[in-house]
């Protein structure tokens, strides 16, 4: 398979913010979330010893769940992973043959380790930020994938609105590993955050932090794969994130 390369478009004002890379990773590193290239390697198997080794055994679960939807594709595809962080999971979806990967995230120092770890000619890590302008208008992709990063973005319209331009005819958007709130308990979700990143001393992080509800998604054509909810999945505890695919 030829080494993949897309280009994107020279906006600027898309840039990450030094500022909040340097802050998102001193909260990461308070909540013991920075991992060295080695345990990022291994990703997501973690030491059972480890404080979110549960959170890895779901996140495992979900990464298999997906991959072996994407198998049963039976063709070539163009795969973007918008929010990658440092890379495991674009790492895992470069191994489904007649793939090419291409993952993007606003912080450097992620990416940068996404870069040293995982070296494959169909895999390409950008740090950039996400919008339908993120790309040269003739890129266009088969699958986009939010995996823990859609509460990162304020608006659930805007941001999916934008991933639909971005996709080949048929293509679709997948989101797994976000949480959802409930609307009649979002405003003391965001209270909770506030306090959080307040008291850990970096109160400016909840802006950037959204809390959005499954509700947002009526206006748009979509499936859950996946639910939490069901009396099945609790009792067997495969996981407490929705997996959701949308289609324009």
């Amino acid at each position: 398979m030829e080494e993949t390369r897309i280009d994107i478009a020279p906006v600027t004002h898309q840039q990450a913010d030094e500022a909040l890379e340097e802050m998102y990773i001193a909260i990461r590193e308070i909540e013991g979330r920075v991992y060295t290239d080695k345990q990022v390697a291994q990703l997501p198997d973690m030491d059972s010893s480890h404080p979110y080794f549960k959170e890895w055994k779901m996140r495992q679960q979900s990464s298999q769940r997906l991959i072996a939807h994407l198998q049963m594709i039976k063709q070539p595809l163009q795969i973007l992973e918008v929010g990658c962080g440092n890379g495991w999971l674009a790492s895992k979806l470069a191994q489904i043959p007649n793939v090419k990967v291409t993952a993007i995230d606003t912080n450097r120092i992620e990416i940068e380790q996404a870069k040293r770890v995982f070296r494959k000619p169909n895999l390409q890590f950008i740090h950039q930020g996400f919008n339908r302008n993120s790309f040269n208008s003739q890129v266009k992709f088969d699958i986009i994938i939010f995996a823990a990063s859609l509460q990162y973005f304020s608006s659930v319209r805007v941001v999916i609105g934008d991933a639909f331009k971005l996709l080949n005819q048929d293509g679709k958007v997948h989101i797994l590993d976000t949480p959802f709130y409930q609307k009649d308990k979002v405003d003391q979700s965001v209270l909770r955050c506030q306090k959080y990143y307040t008291d850990m001393g970096f109160a400016d992080m909840a802006t950037h932090y959204f809390h959005h509800t499954l509700h947002k998604f009526n206006v748009f054509h979509h499936k859950i794969l996946f639910d939490p909810g069901t009396l099945w999945n609790r009792l067997t505890k495969k996981g407490v994130f929705y997996w959701i695919v949308l289609k324009p």
